[in-house]
């Protein structure tokens, strides 16, 4: 059986439920707010019939999508409160594994320390389309999280659960191209999150010249729905800069000439799966497909954006810099100073070696960079290679990263070693270029003026 047959079978058993589900709903509050929705979820976990319990999940998600903010919070509210682990049973078998730790035990403690609600969304998950909507439950759960801290417990929960049902093994990578399904198409132009695709002739350019190539992982509950996906431009050398790569009027490069690949702009797309990582296996599993298509491909690298850099620089406290040197600082908020040579200069004179204090010193409580791109791509084993003065002069990259982009080297036969020393001990390999830079910084002084505030 084919997988469409299987789906229309499913939905076959489900409006079979529906018809019998309609005949008990008249027990129940028939509005479709919270308390409704708690107590079909209650009959859903008691259900035992196949045709039924279909049919109230597919109840239960559609009700959902009519709730507004109040009543998902209850709804959320009442699934940490009122559907968590059984408290009798897991308070005997933590007992029974304290008095004496036996592997059989230990099994009892992690069976009954699961909640309820793991169940409930199992169930949830069965209905058609059940997968999608609880991607889309758990967006929405993100966001009311920051003034929610007690939904916390459900989010763990459900994106412990995503994390299982899109591992690695259910991902399919994709190219996509001018082939592709236009529904498809349409949501790479939407979810393009690092350079805005401006319209079909854009995408084509990015997706459909010889020297461009772009992949993406699928699920097969989510048959139109991107994961993540990257998109790659051949080049014959490493690139400084988007902007030639973008170009409307950019001169195609030879396939034979090709000596590099540059990863220039991964988006995830599904805000529902944030936590769950795609983007390390997405690389490389691209780098291997490009390698068997083009073995003249010698250089595997990103062109990417430092998007905390400008945050960062106005609320250090203690910079390596001169007073003549901070004193520089305020032309990052002249307009058009991209445009002025000699301002320029000075900046990058200033800005370039506080980029690479900024990758190699400011970290996370954890030891971890503070920049999330650099964790991505050093989490990945990819070296910090070069730092690359006005690589975007966007207003978003101007605003969030003083015009910077950085370039990460994919080194075929390192990786998996800087890999090793990046999650061990939190090793950044860099590259002698950008240890450079941070050798001619002075030693850290107190800030003593106003450092330029964001732009636009």
């Amino acid at each position: 059986m084919n997988s469409t047959s299987f789906f229309d079978l499913v939905a076959s058993i489900t409006e079979r439920g529906r018809d019998l589900l309609a005949r008990r709903l008249t027990a129940i509050d028939p509005e479709h707010n919270a308390k409704s929705l708690i107590e079909l979820c209650e009959a859903l976990l008691s259900e035992r019939g196949e045709a039924s319990g279909l049919a109230q999940a597919a109840e239960i998600l559609e009700r959902y999508l009519s709730l507004d903010e109040a009543e998902r919070i209850a709804l959320f509210t009442a699934f940490a409160e009122k559907f968590g682990p059984n408290r009798e049973r897991l308070t005997k078998a933590a007992k029974a594994w304290l008095a004496d730790p036996q592997h059989a035990d230990a099994g009892d403690l992690h069976y009954y320390s699961e909640s309820v609600r793991q169940e409930l969304f199992r169930r949830l998950n069965r209905a058609p389309g059940g997968t999608h909507a609880l991607v889309g439950m758990r967006a929405d759960l993100i966001t009311l999280l920051p003034q929610n801290k007690h939904l916390t417990p459900v989010d763990r929960d459900l994106a412990h659960l995503l994390a299982v049902w899109f591992n690695r093994g259910f991902l399919v990578l994709h190219r996509i191209d001018w082939s592709t399904p236009a529904i498809v198409l349409e949501k790479i132009i939407r979810y393009e999150a690092v350079h805005a695709i401006h319209d079909w002739a854009d995408l084509r350019r990015r997706i459909d010249s010889l020297d461009r190539r772009c992949y993406g992982f699928f699920h097969p509950a989510l048959i139109d729905e991107p994961l993540i996906f990257v998109e790659v431009a051949l080049t014959e050398k490493m690139p400084a800069a988007i902007g030639p790569l973008l170009a409307e009027d950019r001169t195609v490069v030879p396939l034979e000439k090709a000596r590099t690949a540059v990863f220039y702009s991964i988006s995830t797309c599904q805000r529902g799966l944030a936590g769950i990582s795609f983007g390390n296996f997405l690389i490389k599993q691209v780098v291997e497909e490009l390698r068997r298509e083009l073995p003249n491909l010698t250089t595997f690298v990103t062109l990417s954006p430092v998007p905390g850099f400008m945050q960062w620089l106005q609320t250090a406290e203690n910079l390596p810099l001169t007073e003549e040197q901070r004193a520089i600082l305020p032309s990052l908020k002249e307009p058009n100073w991209t445009e002025k040579p000699e301002e320029a200069e000075q900046l990058q004179k200033v800005i370039e070696p506080l980029a690479a204090y900024y990758f190699l010193k400011i970290k996370r409580p954890d030891g971890r960079p503070r920049d999330p791109v650099a964790r991505f791509h050093l989490g990945n084993g990819a070296r910090l290679e070069q730092i690359r003065w006005l690589g975007d002069r966007s207003p978003r990259s101007l605003s969030e990263g003083a015009g910077l982009m950085v370039n990460y080297l994919y080194d075929l036969d390192d990786i998996e070693k800087n890999h090793e020393a990046f999650v061990k001990t939190g090793e950044i390999i860099t590259s002698s270029a950008i240890k450079k830079l941070l050798k001619s910084d002075p030693k850290p002084r107190p800030s003593t003026a106003a450092l330029p505030q964001p732009r636009g």
